[in-house]
């Protein structure tokens, strides 16, 4: 008797989706210990039980020496099985057009070395977090190519 067969396919983790990203594939963290410990306070994690792990992308990539002369992003984490990717820099006006390079090259790199990465991203997935405050005048040029960038510089990521 024929019938419809449903597929059981599993979502894959973060975990599974780093290890199967050949760039970064020795890099996942449990929690959030791939961040530096001076930017782990830059993230909140309302249950911290959600927390599928996080990954230091640029560090992985220099180790590797691996794309030298990019703009690398910072990090991603998981949490509730989405994926977030956050930048820590320095929110001044002579930065934003660095942070919009970085993110163009993390966007390039997931389309093109991090498909399995790319398909977990949670839907508002891009962050700037600013290092030191914010410092680029309210309503100025740089303040609305960051926002049309879809990078508007907040001090803290807060995941609930």
């Amino acid at each position: 008797m024929k019938g419809n067969i449903k597929k059981n396919k599993k979502k894959q983790t973060f975990k599974e989706a780093v290890e199967a990203t050949t760039d970064v594939q020795h890099c996942f963290e449990q929690g959030k210990q791939a961040i530096l410990a001076r930017d782990r306070d830059k993230v909140e994690l309302h249950d911290p039980n959600k927390c599928g792990g996080s990954l230091f992308i640029d560090k992985c990539l220099i180790n590797q020496k691996k794309y030298p002369n990019a703009n690398r992003w910072d990090y991603a984490i998981d949490y509730n099985g989405e994926i977030f990717f956050f930048e820590v820099h320095t929110a001044n006006s002579s930065e934003v057009s660095t942070v919009i390079k970085k993110l163009d090259w993390l966007k390039q790199w997931l389309n093109a070395n991090a498909p399995k990465l790319n398909l977990l991203r949670a839907k508002v997935p891009f962050y700037w977090i600013q290092s030191n405050g914010y410092h680029i005048p309210p309503n100025s040029a740089y303040e609305r190519v960051a926002i049309q960038n879809g990078l508007k510089p907040i001090s803290k990521l807060i995941l609930k």
